[in-house]
């Protein structure tokens, strides 16, 4: 696939939609590119797989949902938590495995999760979230509660079995799921080309008898158009859809990959078609922001991710005898 060229669009957008995404995507690639440093210093423990290059898909998504929606995440989450409005000094304090991180420090990179924010967890396991998101959407839909949720997962996720099952079941329920592929090219180390007998992805979601579309996921304002309509149908009761949105890590599978399996000048020419920078263009040329704005957004989430580290290297790790505690939902009194 040749990497897209050009600003992102705007149509459909408004100043006071596109600037918080932007912010957004800004945020979780300052927050992700520190995260790389920390992990290479030997500062995190665990292995950490970033966001990088994929901040369109995220942001413009979540932007739709609302706070008691819910979203299901991949061991690729970050960007995820970030987007769905967990707090970066909570997300950062789980990376370190302190007591004050989102998960008490027991979920890490690959697990963190807040239900609070409908943030139902991070994944180790590849296809691990397509259960977890149509039993949100049975959920929802069992208690007229008008929650959508997103199952966020990647093209190594699609060629899982539980993908095929829940979206049958999602369609034959017609829950108001929608399934967002993060489609980066390349499963762990291996291209595309060589896992999946279709090129495009979409066309799956025939099996299924549900709207399925391929787009530009390096284009935020395309994200934001195709998720909305998404959104929109499954919120109002027309049942589950499939994205698949076509991006690219700018690093490798995880910190510290060696990515003998990319060829060099296809990462650059993919780099070169940043969603963040493409976005930028957009925004200056419609005259939202100047050159001033830009900075002051980079500057505050530069600030931000400082103070997450800081208030993640200060707090404390858990108690080890408290090791076996938060494992299981308490299930309160039992009636006599």
């Amino acid at each position: 696939m040749r990497p897209p060229t050009g600003p992102a669009t705007l149509a459909g957008l408004s100043p006071e939609v596109a600037l918080p995404i932007h912010a957004t995507m800004v945020r979780i690639r300052v927050f992700e590119t520190r995260v790389t440093e920390l992990f290479a210093a030997g500062k995190l423990p665990g292995f950490v797989h970033t966001y990088l290059g994929q901040e369109a898909i995220a942001a413009a998504t979540c932007r739709h949902l609302r706070d008691d929606d819910y979203i299901t995440s991949t061991h690729r989450g970050h960007g995820h938590a970030v987007a769905k409005g967990m707090p970066t000094n909570r997300l950062m304090a789980e990376l370190f495995g302190r007591e004050t991180g989102a998960n008490r420090g027991r979920g890490g990179s690959m697990h963190v999760a807040d239900f609070s924010l409908g943030m139902l967890g991070a994944n180790g396991i590849v296809g691990g979230g397509f259960g977890i998101a149509a039993g949100a959407g049975l959920s929802a839909r069992r208690r007229s509660s008008g929650q959508v949720a997103v199952c966020f997962f990647g093209d190594g996720g699609i060629n899982k079995g539980p993908f095929h099952e829940a979206l049958n079941f999602a369609s034959v329920k017609a829950l108001p799921v929608v399934f967002v592929c993060e489609n980066n090219q390349y499963a762990q180390f291996t291209a595309i080309g060589r896992t999946s007998a279709v090129e495009d992805l979409a066309v799956r979601a025939t099996g299924y008898d549900m709207p399925g579309m391929t787009l530009d996921g390096n284009d935020a304002g395309a994200v934001y158009a195709a998720v909305g309509t998404a959104v929109e149908a499954a919120r109002s009761g027309e049942g589950p859809a499939l994205l698949n949105c076509v991006t690219y890590r700018h690093s490798g599978h995880y910190v510290g990959d060696a990515e003998v399996y990319r060829d060099a000048a296809e990462v650059e020419q993919w780099r070169a078609a940043d969603p963040i920078g493409r976005l930028e263009l957009a925004l200056v040329a419609a005259g939202w922001v100047d050159a001033a704005d830009l900075e002051a957004t980079w500057e505050a989430a530069r600030a931000e991710t400082a103070a997450a580290e800081e208030f993640a290297v200060t707090s404390v790790d858990p108690d080890p005898a408290t090791a076996l505690d938060y494992v299981y939902t308490p299930a309160g009194e039992v009636a006599p």
